[in-house]
């Protein structure tokens, strides 16, 4: 980022044709800037925090570009932290690019993509978390990923990682009491004591890092494939949980010879469902080669589908199907349930079994549910605690924890001078979580990703 002492200007709405269109400036020279371009209907000599007036904005040579609503905002009550002026304006592209023009003219330069929250996050009124939260929370497509955005906005996140920090900061102290006593022992009464604390703290950040595979599934989605021998009813099966016809349906075997790939929203997550050829041996290149992607999605699917044929007998190469991805996350499906006289024993699998008709969308809301369980399992939006949904955040909370296992691991057989930098190690980690030390890398690589106007 550029130096936080200029005055900046962006966008904060899309740039296109639409009724109305916001320009958001922040900056010492924001105040200034409004008194110098915008006349507002009823002559005022001194606006007044956080109220909008009516009135013209001018260019730098005095030509009425629009009529606007015009609001300043001091500081500190503003997103940024910094005097904030807003132009409310006709969303036309031509008014607005006189508006960036004009202030560029008087020395207001336009922002980079993020600085808006960027500053938010130099004057202390978001930490990294919650700044992190707020592209989450602009890009979030479904009702969990904005929930869970909006969660973390909120500082819930942020609150269990100082809670953390505090746990291990009583006992660093603890421990660094005694470093000015080497020739004393650590009394075992308080290594009891200090082990318990650790172990604790140790056991809810581990159970924290543990959630980001579903963080990664409320805000980015699952991918869902459909697996089965030829003819199980894949096809239909996809159709009827997307409620159209997407996938080709056709009583020949081997129909589907390529991936085909659909999404559809169901209970607040999104789900991309593929379905896939049917796993056999053949002789046709092209069916081969289809059976090759369809193992290729196989294997990076969040869940599979293992699609069988309740009308059909149980075959030893539906077996050998079911115990290739047996270590995968998976939900038997038997297809055909509307002719099915006698259901199958299916105790080689160890696995959830829906039942449905795809034909007639018996089961289907059921399949659905038990998909959202499976990924989500008791994930309460707006409950603590949060999930966490970055990398960034779950790489260093799994260094953290690996210094506390170290401390454990050590408590009974080194000096306290070296327990000590196991502790600090792990506030280390936990301190980049939030932002309180961080480097200039990491945080160009957070606030690039957001939009400019944000």
């Amino acid at each position: 980022m550029v130096s936080n002492r200029d005055t900046i200007i962006a966008p904060a709405t899309p740039v296109g044709n639409s009724g109305i269109a916001v320009v958001r400036i922040s900056g010492d020279q924001s105040l200034s800037f409004l008194h110098t371009c915008f006349r507002a209907v009823k002559s005022v000599s001194e606006y007044e925090s956080h109220r909008f007036y009516l009135g013209k904005f001018h260019d730098a040579t005095g030509d009425k570009i629009d009529e606007i609503m015009a609001v300043y905002m001091a500081a500190p009550r503003t997103y940024t932290g910094e005097p904030v002026v807003e132009l409310h304006c006709h969303g036309s592209r031509r008014i607005v690019s006189d508006i960036l023009e004009t202030a560029h003219h008087h020395g207001i330069r336009l922002a980079q993509p993020g600085e808006f929250t960027y500053r938010a996050y130099l004057t202390g009124r978001l930490d990294l978390v919650q700044a992190e939260a707020v592209s989450r929370l602009i890009q979030s497509s479904t009702e969990f990923s904005r929930k869970s955005a909006l969660q973390q906005l909120d500082g819930v996140l942020s609150r269990q990682i100082h809670t953390f920090s505090s746990l291990v900061k009583n006992v660093l102290v603890h421990i660094e009491a005694w470093i000015d006593f080497p020739e004393e022992d650590l009394p075992k009464e308080s290594v009891r004591q200090i082990k318990g604390m650790i172990s604790d703290v140790h056991r809810q950040m581990t159970d924290l890092a543990a959630t980001y595979q579903k963080g990664q599934y409320i805000h980015t989605g699952a991918t869902v494939a459909l697996a089965g021998l030829p003819n199980a009813g894949k096809s239909s099966l996809m159709n009827a949980l997307l409620q159209r016809d997407r996938s080709i349906v056709s009583p020949v075997p081997g129909t589907t010879r390529d991936t085909i790939e659909q999404s559809f929203q169901f209970n607040g997550i999104e789900i991309r469902l593929v379905d896939t050829a049917g796993l056999r041996g053949s002789g046709d290149l092209v069916e081969q080669e289809g059976v090759r992607r369809a193992r290729a999605v196989l294997d990076y699917a969040d869940i599979i589908l293992l699609v069988f044929d309740g009308s059909a007998s149980l075959t030893d190469d539906f077996v050998d199907l079911v115990h290739s991805y047996c270590n995968c996350s998976s939900l038997l499906i038997v297809n055909k349930s509307d002719i099915v006289s006698q259901r199958p024993i299916l105790d080689f699998y160890n696995g959830p079994v829906v039942h449905v008709s795809a034909k007639y969308g018996d089961g289907i809301s059921e399949l659905k549910d038990k998909l959202v369980s499976l990924l989500l399992e008791d994930y309460l939006p707006g409950a603590e605690p949060s999930y966490l949904t970055e990398q960034r955040h779950y790489d260093a909370l799994t260094a953290a924890t690996g210094h506390l296992q170290r401390f454990l691991s050590n408590v009974e057989h080194v000096d306290v001078d070296l327990l000590s930098m196991d502790l600090r190690d792990c506030l280390h980690e936990l301190a980049s979580i939030t932002g309180q030390v961080t480097t200039e890398s990491i945080l160009d690589d957070i606030f690039s990703s957001f939009c400019i106007g944000k």
